[in-house]
């Protein structure tokens, strides 16, 4: 079984949290060869959208029509433009957890793949 990123679920939190106050999420990304966006609105490797309901109705840059892929590992932040409350994100995230790590006697150890835990603390 493989550990499925949060990244997409955090996402669309922060935007639904947006679209139900009231604000405008803005989506930042990191664009690189796989990123599709307008070019002439990156700067600097990173171009901010506002991913509205009523601004993604025709993905429309400067009058022009223009079809977007931006993987979920692109995104860098996710946030409300008026406030600037939201979250951002660092490092991108491994597509699968690291491979298990091998010990001596060609056992596989599961040191790096464990599972979160949480503890109560009083």
């Amino acid at each position: 079984m493989s550990d499925l990123s949060t990244r997409p679920y955090l996402i669309r939190a922060i935007y639904e949290w947006c679209s139900d106050s009231g604000l405008t999420p803005y989506l930042a990304v990191h664009v690189d060869e796989h990123t599709q966006v307008p070019r002439s609105h990156v700067k600097d490797g990173e171009i901010v959208l506002n991913i509205s309901s009523s601004a993604v109705r025709n993905l429309l840059f400067g009058g022009a029509s223009f079809d977007l892929l931006i993987p979920v590992a692109a995104v860098t932040g996710i946030y409300a433009r008026e406030t600037g409350q939201g979250l951002m994100f660092q490092g991108g995230e491994p597509d699968q957890p690291p491979p298990a790590r091998a010990q001596p006697g060609g056992h596989q150890s599961q040191a790096g793949l464990r599972r979160p835990q949480l503890k109560i603390v009083k």
